[in-house]
């Protein structure tokens, strides 16, 4: 993929917003551990079996998870190995990066106390 070329960045903004949702990012950082029913990730996030259901939803949606069934459960797993190496160059982005990303005026988390 050339991130520079125009016509190709599509694909990797919708990439990058489905990674941006807290949950979603909660979600897929859960399951690089390993495959979770949806009750264990409503129980491990602590968030309700509805959203954890509809976050599931788009991340299957994108192609970046897939469940199995086994019984009556259903077990959800990445589908793709290059999504841990994607998490792993992020986490290294912002330990180099520091609080930059964060203070950043339009994405970042607004400090307190900081004046508009």
């Amino acid at each position: 993929m050339a991130i520079g070329c125009t016509a190709g960045r599509e694909p990797a903004v919708a990439l990058f917003r489905s990674l941006g949702d807290p949950t979603r990012l909660a979600i897929l950082r859960r399951l690089a551990s390993g495959e979770a029913r949806v009750v264990d990730l409503t129980n491990e996030l602590g968030l309700a079996q509805s959203t954890v259901s509809k976050h599931l939803a788009c991340l299957r949606d994108c192609g970046l998870i897939d469940y199995r069934v086994e019984g009556r459960q259903s077990f959800y797993a990445l589908t793709r190995p290059e999504l841990l190496d994607l998490l792993r160059s992020a986490e290294q982005l912002l330990a180099a990066t520091g609080e930059a990303v964060a203070l950043c005026p339009v994405y970042g988390t607004p400090t307190v106390g900081a004046s508009a």
